[in-house]
């Protein structure tokens, strides 16, 4: 589904990915860790193909198209998604008109019926019900007044409608509570399947009690430094990342 070869990235100048290799098969869930400016959240940006990021040398590719010759929105018309680690407010735009408007697009592009008010709400409502989003707050501007907590629930609503290929949650379980990264995690995995691949970036290892992975990768100075299963984030619960750097 995805492949990353040799993957160099900057920022103003400053290199923050550094040779990166990355191979992700359909069907997988995949999570990264790493200590602090090593290059993960860069890493989801630059996949999503957020502005300010210049890849300087390697090369992605989705679905065995070039991903970095497509626009933003090219990208998530293929189906990609980004559950961004700080969800930005959209003042003025409703939530509901927004995710309607979100998944039309996608529904056009498929050459599928669009689907009125009506039809939406039915099936937003039983969407919100999986991550215990209340009407009032769908009625909202976008996250405008919703907590910590609400936003990110509102991001994996957002994944839950959409049905996108390749999901990319950049730290999502930052600031939840233990209630809250249940449910959340519970929207994920009804979304696992055999065409659909997950790319997890993350701390804790208390999202991967929840969510477990195919693999693990340790990410260091921009690179991936070492991959192994489960047991792997249970060895940097005990020591760290000192090893490592």
């Amino acid at each position: 589904m995805l492949i990353i070869k040799n993957l160099h990235v900057a920022v103003n100048q400053h290199p923050i990915l550094k040779g990166l290799d990355l191979n992700i098969l359909p069907g997988t869930v995949h999570a990264v860790m790493g200590p602090n400016g090593s290059g993960k959240s860069t890493l989801s940006n630059v996949l999503a193909g957020k502005p300010g990021y210049e890849v300087t040398e390697g090369s992605i590719e989705f679905l065995g198209e070039d991903l970095l010759a497509l626009k933003p929105e090219e990208r998530a018309l293929k189906g990609i998604f980004l559950a961004l680690q700080y969800p930005v407010e959209i003042p003025g735009i409703s939530n509901l008109y927004f995710l309607r408007t979100a998944l039309n697009q996608l529904r056009k592009k498929k050459n599928e019926p669009l689907l009125d008010a009506v039809d939406f709400m039915s099936l937003a409502k039983e969407k919100a019900k999986q991550v215990d989003l209340s009407e009032v707050m769908m009625n909202r501007s976008v996250n405008e007044g919703f907590s910590g907590g609400e936003k990110k629930r509102n991001e994996i609503l957002q994944m839950l409608l959409l049905e996108p290929k390749f999901v990319i949650l950049d730290e999502t379980d930052s600031g939840l509570d233990i209630d809250a990264l249940k449910l959340i995690a519970s929207a994920v995995n009804s979304l696992r399947s055999k065409d659909r691949s997950f790319l997890m970036v993350t701390h804790y290892e208390r999202l991967l009690e929840v969510i477990e992975p195919d693999v693990i990768h340790i990410m260091v100075d921009g690179k991936i430094v070492k991959s192994g299963n489960k047991l792997l984030a249970k060895s940097l619960e005990k020591s760290g990342y000192a090893e490592y750097l």
